[in-house]
């Protein structure tokens, strides 16, 4: 089963890695390592309404994870994802879909694609 061998390999991601793109680019270093859920199907928008408290201003300004559209989001949590940290990025971030992820091997993750098929974070 395809998943479940994406699990078991961004199970050996961690934080700080570097990442390589299909072309040996050196994308960037990963930010976020992040299993998929199975029943994750949506992104919870953020309330209409902050509140009047600074803490809630700030609470309702936080970016969830992943920062992305929300069918692309919906996905991510599905599958599972890297957030990458590159300066290949105008926003200063891509994400990697699980099922993206070539090898992890020498530490370092390797990609089945090019960084300019990535996701940027919005």
């Amino acid at each position: 089963m395809r998943q479940q061998g994406d699990q078991q390999t961004i199970s050996r991601i961690t934080t700080g890695m570097p990442v390589i793109d299909a072309d040996g680019i050196e994308v960037g270093t990963v930010d976020l390592v992040q299993r998929g859920d199975p029943n994750a199907v949506t992104v919870q928008a953020p309330s209409a309404d902050p509140g009047s408290s600074l803490d809630e201003l700030i609470e309702s300004t936080a970016v969830e994870e992943p920062d992305v559209p929300a069918d692309l989001a919906a996905r991510l949590l599905h599958g599972g994802y890297l957030k990458v940290t590159t300066e290949l990025a105008a926003t200063g971030a891509v994400y990697v879909p699980a099922d993206w992820v070539a090898a992890v091997d020498d530490g370092r993750v390797r990609l089945e694609v090019p960084v300019g098929d990535l996701p940027a974070e919005e």
